[in-house]
């Protein structure tokens, strides 16, 4: 019998040893279920070529040759990245809505003696958890946002709490981006797959006990943060961290040193700014860039960018509650006496929320 997914934390019970994604890989790309590996049964290639017989052609048709194909990618599969499986392994296979890719290979492997089980309605069924999750679901747990200026090590602190005992949401490690104009750190990952991400995160909290998120706009990049959070952030009371502009020019010196190390990146990322700036201001970042004043570079951006599109931000936000907290600075032997500082006023936070 198939295996029904009733929530997004039934595939850490199940027990299986391996899940398997038969999609094409372009499917697999886009998204997938964590910890799945790409098995395709029909490549992007083939599995448009089956479509096409089967609309242009007829169902018998495409079925004969997509059954031929599978056979060959399954076989490829069992001699190669499978070959070293034992009697005892079990699979759960799942392909878009637990149909035939999925049912084929599931056959082929069970008659080998795995015990295979599929996903009863495949991906499709998972998507729908993730959705309900965060499009249907109230928000599970108290909200605490971690807010500052650019430049206040917002993230690098929100890594320290775990280890503090605190329960937090990296959103822009799940999103592969810092947040700015300044923050691409590489491809993102498709909103589908920042979604799938976040809800297998969301799953693994505590709802009796707060969860902190950096302060973000709704979108980080171009991943948007779903409604339930974003609401749930929107109302959360914050922790202000209040550093001085110098200190929030050297950390961001440091911190974005793999954008300092690459000039041309760093020229077109300043143009970008052209329609929000003046031309001398944009042409005087270029000759800071240029001249390797990166610190006053920072200053400047902060000053003249960064801290009024804050400002601005904030004012839309329903926060009733905003604790400061002046740090003397930013380096990083700092850092973790800060962390220690933000755990305390968490949990008087937390006290305060269940009350």
């Amino acid at each position: 019998m198939p295996v029904t997914l009733t929530s997004i934390s039934d595939l850490a019970t199940l027990g299986f040893d391996d899940i398997i994604d038969v999609r094409a890989p372009a499917e697999y790309a886009e998204d997938h279920i964590p910890g799945a590996i790409s098995l395709p049964v029909l490549d992007d290639e083939e599995r448009a070529r089956v479509g096409t017989i089967y609309k242009q052609v007829s169902p018998f048709d495409a079925r004969k040759i997509g059954a031929a194909l599978v056979s060959r990618n399954a076989a490829r599969h069992i001699e190669g990245p499978l070959s070293d499986r034992d009697g005892a392994w079990r699979p759960l296979v799942y392909c878009w809505r637990g149909g035939q890719r999925s049912g084929s290979f599931a056959t082929i492997l069970g008659q080998i003696g795995w015990r295979v089980e599929t996903i009863k309605g495949g991906y499709k069924a998972w998507r729908a958890l993730v959705v309900k999750a965060l499009y249907d679901d109230p928000f599970p747990a108290p909200v605490i946002v971690l807010d500052g200026n650019t430049g206040s090590a917002k993230t690098e602190l929100l890594n320290l709490l775990p280890e503090r005992g605190v329960q937090v949401i990296d959103l822009e490690g799940l999103a592969n981006h810092r947040g700015s104009l300044f923050g691409n750190m590489g491809p993102q990952p498709s909103q589908k797959a920042f979604e799938c991400a976040l809800a297998m995160e969301i799953s693994r909290l505590d709802p009796a006990r707060p969860v902190v998120v950096e302060a973000e706009s709704a979108k980080v990049g171009e991943c948007r943060v779903p409604p339930s959070l974003w609401l749930a952030m929107r109302e959360a009371p914050r922790i202000e961290i209040a550093a001085t502009p110098d200190d929030r020019a050297a950390y961001l010196t440091r911190a974005y040193a793999d954008m300092t190390a690459d000039p041309a990146r760093l020229s077109e990322t300043i143009d970008a700014l052209r329609p929000y700036q003046p031309a001398e201001r944009i042409e005087a970042w270029h000759q800071m860039a240029a001249t390797g004043d990166f610190t006053p570079l920072a200053a400047g951006l902060m000053a003249h960018h960064y801290d009024p599109r804050y400002t601005r931000h904030r004012d839309r936000m329903a926060a009733e509650t905003t604790t400061p907290l002046p740090v003397d600075s930013l380096s990083p032997e700092a850092l973790p006496g800060i962390a220690d500082r933000i755990a305390a006023q968490i949990s008087t936070l937390s006290k305060g929320i269940s009350a």
